[in-house]
């Protein structure tokens, strides 16, 4: 089914897919809190497109953990965290 964004919604979740988003949540997380939040960002924007239009609810876990972290990402372009992040 495709929702009105033109993401595609699944009626049936992927156990799989929601289990390595957790995962990989939990890296990017743990990346940031190492300093490397524009690292962090750089990765969860690629999960972001790779989910967009396979698993919307996925993907939003993604989008909001871009948008929490960018803030302490350095402007971009630079390759660089945000000092006192």
């Amino acid at each position: 089914m495709t929702a009105a964004d033109g993401t595609t919604t699944e009626a049936t979740p992927d156990p799989a897919i929601a289990a390595l988003s957790t995962i990989l949540l939990d890296g990017l997380r743990a990346l940031a809190d190492a300093n490397e939040a524009d690292l962090a960002c750089r990765l969860a924007a690629r999960a972001c497109a790779a989910l967009r239009r396979k698993d919307g609810v996925q993907w939003r876990r993604f989008n909001v953990l871009l948008h929490r972290l960018g803030p302490r990402a350095g402007p971009i372009g630079t390759g660089s965290s945000a000092p006192n992040g």
